[in-house]
């Protein structure tokens, strides 16, 4: 099973979560995909100021969080950086030292986090995977679906303009729940929201958040085929609520595996 995460990296130490990036990948024998973000807004003003980081003069804090996203993908590629010491306790190797524990093939797994269309572009600019969630900024005024369709095509263009030794990867993230039961029904008939939202997610930023799908499943397979995101993407991110326990939530990832997939093809 592959494993993925999505760290602000406003608030990260380029070494430390390389170091850190690199010793779960080894442990979990290189099934890690690593997902990054420049972070959403905050509860408080300015947090990352408090882990003791600040933009450099003419930077936003976005600027900050793509700066230290380069600077962890340069460590990933295990590029030696650091001047060895020239009489340790235990020999080293030749040349500049990279941080260890280092695992090769790691920095092809990371997945960066876009909320807009050029974000795409600069992920796929520096041969990082895309991660198109349920939220992005509305650009169009479009349905959500085609708006981010359009942000994966525009990332695979992007991407086949530059020489990157993998092939790019993409996956979306929808909130799905298939009523097969009584206590499905009890729990989320009557909470379908067939309509996208849309608002404001800061001062200057209007977004738009993609509908749930909740419904029974031939519903769902029809609905779900009509989601141009989902078609043009490879891998799907299925949301559910957590708060419902371990148990609940196996049974609705069963249910859509089972009643679901096979209508859509999906595997």
């Amino acid at each position: 099973m592959d494993q993925c995460c999505n760290p602000d990296m406003r608030y990260e130490n380029p070494a430390y979560f390389a170091e850190d990036a690199g010793a779960a990948d080894l442990i979990s024998d290189g099934r890690l995909q690593l997902g990054l973000s420049r972070g959403a807004p905050e509860q408080v003003v300015d947090g990352w100021r408090h882990f003791g980081f600040r933009p450099a003069e003419g930077e936003s804090d976005a600027d900050m969080a793509r700066r230290h996203t380069m600077e962890t993908l340069r460590l990933l590629e295990g590029t030696g950086f650091a001047e060895p010491n020239p009489r340790p306790m235990f020999p080293n190797p030749p040349g500049l030292l990279r941080v260890e524990p280092h695992s090769p093939g790691l920095r092809e797994r990371i997945w960066w986090g876009a909320g807009s269309d050029a974000t795409a572009r600069w992920a796929a600019a520096r041969g990082m995977n895309l991660m198109s969630s349920t939220l992005k900024d509305d650009e169009t005024g479009q349905p959500f679906h085609v708006q981010q369709a359009a942000q994966i095509r525009g990332f695979r263009e992007e991407w086949a303009a530059h020489d990157h030794a993998s092939a790019p990867r993409v996956s979306v993230s929808r909130s799905i729940i298939a009523l097969t039961d009584r206590r499905d029904r009890a729990y989320f008939l009557g909470q379908r929201d067939a309509q996208d939202q849309v608002g404001m997610l800061d001062e200057t930023t209007r977004a738009i958040f993609g509908r749930s799908y909740i419904g029974e499943p031939d519903q769902l397979i029809e609905e779900l085929a009509r989601d141009e995101a989902i078609a043009e993407a490879d891998t799907l991110l299925i949301t559910v609520p957590n708060q419902l326990g371990v148990d609940y939530n196996a049974h609705l990832l069963e249910s859509i595996i089972t009643h679901v997939a096979p209508g859509l093809g999906w595997r």
